[in-house]
């Protein structure tokens, strides 16, 4: 047998399928479970009493994680004048106008994220087509668009991260590196499901926290307490 399915077959054996662990036991697991000779990334899928194809029932949102994501994200800014400067200062990694949309449109994409002033986006509409569908483009309702344009770079460099619940009522969102260890993790998760909770729309009924579940790039996942996370947010 490859060492690699060894190693999976080993990580699975660790984990009780039947039942909800705590955070503290569930971190404890998957720190366990990560067999990876890379830093794994850690991420929380969230499964949401709701049905996204209601535009009342969207849950959508960001959060500034405590202890950030443990990536380093390159970020754009469309920002001229003053703006431009306040960019650059915050460590926008690319800053310009009409000359990187023309880059954009020749295929350039050497970036993670892109913010823009509001009197930029009549040069980053036309990006539309090529940002849009990678999740790149700059959006008021994620705080992407604004003339705080050092904040939102600052954010974004810090580790802001962005969520949007998919089709199945699921929101998957990194929380971090094993590297971070138990209690970044903890201060991560919660911080994250706090803003979740938060965004509840009026129009879900029933249980919104339907389930949480914890899993490394390669490890196995590993189901949470609803009821404990939703307490720990409180």
């Amino acid at each position: 047998m490859p060492q690699v399915a060894k190693k999976k077959l080993d990580a699975r054996s660790k984990v009780d399928r039947t039942r909800k662990y705590t955070l503290e036991e569930g971190l404890k697991t998957v720190l366990e479970t990560s067999y990876a000779k890379f830093d794994e990334s850690v991420d929380v899928a969230v499964k949401l009493g709701v049905d996204p194809r209601h535009a009342d029932q969207m849950v959508r949102g960001t959060c500034v994680l405590p202890h950030g994501t443990g990536r380093s994200v390159r970020v754009l800014a469309f920002a001229k004048g003053e703006k431009e400067k306040e960019a650059q200062e915050a460590g926008a990694d690319y800053v310009g106008g009409e000359d990187l949309a023309k880059k954009i449109q020749e295929g350039w994409l050497e970036f993670d994220k892109a913010v823009a002033t509001p009197d930029m986006m009549g040069i980053v509409g036309r990006l539309g087509k090529i940002l849009g569908p990678r999740g790149m483009m700059p959006n008021p309702k994620v705080g992407t668009v604004t003339f705080d344009i050092g904040k939102a770079v600052s954010e974004l460099k810090g580790g802001k991260v962005e969520f949007r619940v998919e089709k199945a009522g699921i929101v998957h969102v990194p929380v971090g590196r094993v590297s971070f260890g138990p209690e970044k993790l903890s201060e991560n998760l919660v911080a994250l499901m706090e803003t979740i909770i938060r965004l509840k729309p009026s129009a879900s009924k029933g249980v919104y926290l339907r389930g949480v579940s914890i899993s490394t790039t390669m490890g196995p996942g590993i189901k949470l307490d609803p009821q404990e996370i939703r307490a720990l947010t409180k």
